[in-house]
């Protein structure tokens, strides 16, 4: 049961950091930053974390 508690608890992690990201990126892109480093690593986080919840999906673990 340990297992599933954490991978749960990592989706979570995963969902919730992305949408705060996405937040953050928005933020930037309103100050006109999108060539920051920040953006850029906050893009790559997107990049990633869209790649795991669509793993999710395709596994039938997210809807």
């Amino acid at each position: 049961m340990e297992r599933l508690e954490a991978f749960e608890a990592m989706m979570k992690m995963i969902l919730e950091q992305s949408e705060s990201e996405k937040i953050m990126m928005d933020e930037l892109k309103m100050r006109g930053k999108e060539k920051s480093a920040t953006y850029r690593q906050y893009m790559g986080n997107r990049l990633f974390y869209s790649r795991m919840i669509a793993l999710y999906k395709e596994y039938g673990l997210l809807e």
